[in-house]
């Protein structure tokens, strides 16, 4: 008998290889991916704006990405004693101009540089509502927490969120390698505060838009991500306290599930090794000259020295 209806991704033909170089852009189900890439110790950068959520948002991130296109003191704005972007989260603000500026364009320019050299790009997109800043008449990635007469919330149209899709991916295929790969994912965490009815609309119009523009390009794939949360793993289990943010145990199923269509062995072996000696160093005691406990870190080390012979990047 089946319990559950299992939602499988279909196996890539291209795999990812342990010096892949990997970029994920979009909401914090697309960093919580990046950390696990990570901890496997394969090279990633996530969201150098920081954690943002509808597709023109990303589109214009991935265009100053693309275009090296920096920031200046006129694209802040103050709040609260703050200097603050609105195409950015809010881990950049801080209460000093040039700090802000330092924090932005260091990230530009670092996720510029790793994107010409990237092979695969996965973007999560969580919600088609967008805001508008009135007093600039700007759409934003993030509001905040400036109060809301001072936005306009509407749904993307479908034109705009196809569009901005488009675009990203013609950036992306002039920036990074000639073979890059894109994976389009939309997040399974619930925009509850939009209403249920409105996240799922929101929800649909994104995983529509997705699947009309990639059929247009052969480097671009779907991950169901989506599916597997609310098909697979539909029982409450598998969410955090707040009924709403998939927990630890689904982030490393769908990782585990995304691992097998798209890794090679070599990397699966790698990513495990890894994720075993991540899981090692953790390991405390409270008398560092137990030779018990020496021996344990002389073997560890060798498991480390092993793991960085196969690879040219640098690792733990």
């Amino acid at each position: 008998m089946k319990f559950r209806t299992e939602v499988d991704i279909r196996k890539s033909e291209k795999k990812i290889g342990i010096e892949d170089k990997i970029f994920s852009i979009g909401s914090c189900f697309a960093s919580e991916m990046s950390d696990l890439l990570h901890e496997g110790q394969l090279q990633t950068i996530s969201n150098p704006f920081g954690t943002i959520f509808n597709p023109f948002s990303i589109d214009q991130a991935i265009k100053r990405l693309h275009d090296s296109d920096f920031y200046t003191e006129e694209d802040l704005i103050t709040f609260n004693d703050e200097f603050i972007s609105l195409d950015h989260h809010t881990q950049f603000d801080t209460r000093y101009i040039h700090q802000t500026l330092e924090k932005i364009n260091s990230g530009l320019e670092n996720g510029n540089h790793f994107l010409q050299d990237t092979n695969w790009v996965i973007i999560t997109y969580g919600t088609s509502f967008i805001y508008e800043f009135i007093p600039k008449k700007k759409l934003v990635a993030n509001c905040h927490k400036i109060p809301q007469k001072y936005f306009e919330k509407r749904l993307l149209t479908h034109q705009e969120i196809t569009e901005s899709i488009y675009n990203t991916i013609l950036n992306l295929k002039d920036i990074c390698k000639e073979d890059v790969q894109v994976l389009f994912t939309v997040s399974p965490v619930r925009h509850t505060k939009d209403g249920m009815v409105e996240n799922q609309l929101s929800k649909s119009k994104l995983i529509t838009a997705v699947h009309e523009t990639i059929s247009l390009f052969e480097n671009c794939h779907y991950l169901p991500v989506y599916e597997m949360v609310m098909d697979d793993l539909r029982d409450y289990r598998f969410y955090k306290e707040d009924m709403i943010h998939p927990n630890n145990q689904a982030v490393h199923y769908v990782f585990e599930k995304f691992g097998e269509a798209y890794f090679s062995e070599e990397t699966k072996d790698f990513i495990k090794e890894n994720f075993k000696i991540n899981k090692a160093l953790e390991h405390k005691t409270k008398d560092d000259k137990d030779p018990k406990y020496i021996e344990f870190k002389e073997k560890l080390n060798l498991k480390i020295e092993d793991q960085r012979k196969k690879v040219k990047h640098k690792i733990f």
